[in-house]
């Protein structure tokens, strides 16, 4: 590579890193700037700050709860249960995200007894959302790195007793890192697919076929999540959390 070629590629990277480090003071800026305005009050202008940030394409657990408590605090309940859902998908496990769906909820009209689940099915969505996809990638890659470790003690070993060792708990750790690479792909199924969605409508007839001749089946009221199993051009079919299924205009839900 010529010295004038070298140049200019230390100008593009120290051009690119200039930017990439003006990008983090300004969204370290409008963090603060955003925090300060919630804790004054100034609900909205928090709001358009969190937002600039969420365009700039930061996205995070922590950015989506705080612009749904910024939307609830602005009365917009539609939005904060939506933005605190996405949270939601990314920290599954946050205490906090989970009280606050339950009180915004509470603005939320129609009403539903979720059909009870098998205690197996329950165990194993608790234990999945124990952690995130990016944790249990994690837990998975260092389990795996253990086994590698043990297989190598176990191959190189001239001693019996850490063979046996290691061969037995090589199998106990690859299984867990199968396990946990297997959660960190429901969750990351979980952000991929969004089957969730909030109805925005105020109200909304749900049919009983993707046509708006077909009959009424139920009344739905904004704010409520439903899970969306099909999509057939405009229409999408949904099932709520009692099991009800039917069929919408998607101009009436916004995906989680």
């Amino acid at each position: 590579m010529t010295s004038k070629r070298l140049k200019i590629l230390i100008v593009i990277l120290m051009v690119f890193g200039n930017s990439l480090l003006n990008a983090q003071d300004t969204n370290s800026q409008l963090w603060e700037k955003a925090n300060a305005a919630y804790l004054a009050q100034n609900y909205q202008e928090a709001l358009n700050d969190y937002l600039q940030i969420l365009r700039t394409g930061n996205a995070s657990a922590k950015l989506y709860f705080n612009i749904g408590n910024a939307y609830y605090k602005t009365g917009d309940y539609n939005n904060a249960i939506l933005f605190l859902e996405r949270a939601k998908l990314l920290a599954p496990n946050d205490d906090n995200i989970d009280f606050n769906i339950q009180f915004v909820n509470q603005h939320v009209v129609t009403k539903l007894e979720p059909l009870p689940q098998p205690f197996f099915v329950r165990w194993q969505n608790s234990l999945v959302n124990l952690y995130s996809s990016d944790q249990w990638a994690y837990f998975s890659v260092f389990t795996f790195v253990f086994f590698l470790v043990l297989a190598g003690v176990f191959i190189f070993s001239r001693v019996v007793v850490f063979r046996r060792i290691s061969f037995i708990a090589g199998i106990f750790v690859f299984l867990i890192s199968a396990v946990t690479f297997a959660f960190a792909g429901k969750q990351q199924n979980k952000i991929n697919e969004r089957s969730g969605a909030i109805v925005f409508c105020p109200r909304v007839t749900v049919k009983s076929a993707p046509t708006s001749t077909s009959t009424d089946l139920f009344l739905i009221y904004e704010g409520l999540k439903v899970n969306v199993t099909d999509s057939i051009g405009t229409w999408k079919e949904i099932r709520l959390a009692d099991g009800n299924e039917g069929w919408l205009q998607d101009s009436c839900i916004v995906k989680i």
